[in-house]
């Protein structure tokens, strides 16, 4: 590990319980900055509710931290944003946002038009899937960035443990796994490619926080690249001291099967490959395979290639600041 990475470790990466909730509350207020929660949700009526709850009691209810709670529907089909709204959440659909650019599918495309329909100055991400959701998360996010004036984005890190499908509990084996993705495509990459980077325990969560002042500067692939991307783009334009990551315990969420996995896989590869050489894949296509009943069948794939501009450069969100 480079020596930089060492020092960064020691100077850059903190426990939820370094900054207690009382501390955070008076630099949000000394500051004057305003919060806004983002969870971008696809088919999470079972999970989104409970999420939005925990934050709107602990930290609007009983403490003035959260100024907005906003989840970004991308085209649900059960009733995730009926049990949003009801939580206590604004809920926005996709396709409404910036109706003059058609959407696309993916992740990273609902966190970029978020920009458009929030206005904190810190704006913290938070996938609408976790299960046993606590307030820490957002709390141990968005704390640095309100007590820290020289940090701009700030990644939770926490243990993964895999639940066996069919299981209440991670075997004594899979405790610690997880990430799977993380493991076998992102920290290789980041290692060999950015090893600046080589000390974010979980690169790719999706549970982060950041200046809305950075992310507006920023281009967001629309796909499941969007994590390594903003890292790796973050670096370049702030450096490596203006990052930061706080322990925020256990997360637990739903776990996707090898072969989405592997999609998830090429979209991070592809954003990688783009920041190395800003070049052009022969074939942005994943080709996976499905036994069926004449043996092993092959399903092709497109692999998320389109990135989204930063949104200071966007007309509308310039015509909205202004006004």
């Amino acid at each position: 590990m480079l020596e930089e990475v060492e020092r960064w470790l020691a100077s850059r990466s903190w426990s939820v319980a370094d900054r207690p909730l009382h501390q955070i509350l008076a630099a949000k207020q000394r500051t004057g900055q305003s919060v806004s929660v983002v969870l971008p949700a696809l088919n999470e009526e079972a999970t989104v509710g409970d999420i939005v709850s925990v934050i709107r009691r602990d930290l609007v209810e009983r403490v003035p931290l959260v100024d907005e709670i906003v989840v970004v529907d991308s085209g649900s089909t059960d009733r995730t944003a009926q049990a949003a709204a009801a939580a206590g959440a604004r809920v926005v659909h996709r396709d409404e946002i910036l109706p003059r650019l058609p959407a696309v599918p993916g992740k990273g495309e609902v966190l970029w038009r978020s920009l458009l329909v929030t206005r904190g100055d810190v704006i913290c991400f938070v996938d609408a899937d976790l299960r046993e959701f606590s307030s820490d998360f957002v709390t141990g996010i968005v704390g640095p960035l309100l007590t820290e004036h020289d940090v701009d984005l700030v990644k939770a890190m926490y243990d993964r443990p895999f639940t066996v499908p069919g299981g209440n509990a991670p075997t004594s084996a899979a405790a610690g796994q997880g990430g799977r993705v993380t493991e076998l495509m992102a920290r290789p990459l980041l290692n060999m490619h950015w090893p600046q980077l080589a000390g974010f325990v979980q690169p790719l969560g999706g549970e982060y926080a950041a200046r809305r002042s950075l992310l507006e500067q920023l281009p967001f692939p629309v796909g499941y690249g969007v994590e390594l991307g903003m890292l790796v783009d973050a670096l370049h334009l702030v450096g490596l001291d203006a990052l930061a990551q706080v322990d925020v315990g256990v997360r637990r969420h739903r776990h996707q099967d090898g072969q989405a996995l592997g999609r998830m896989a090429a979209a991070i590869y592809r954003t990688a490959q783009l920041r190395l050489a800003r070049g052009h894949l022969v074939r942005p296509r994943l080709t996976q395979f499905e036994r069926g009943e004449n043996g092993f069948e092959p399903r092709t794939y497109r692999v998320d290639t389109e990135e989204r501009p930063p949104m200071a450069e966007i007309a509308e969100y310039a015509a909205r600041r202004v006004a």
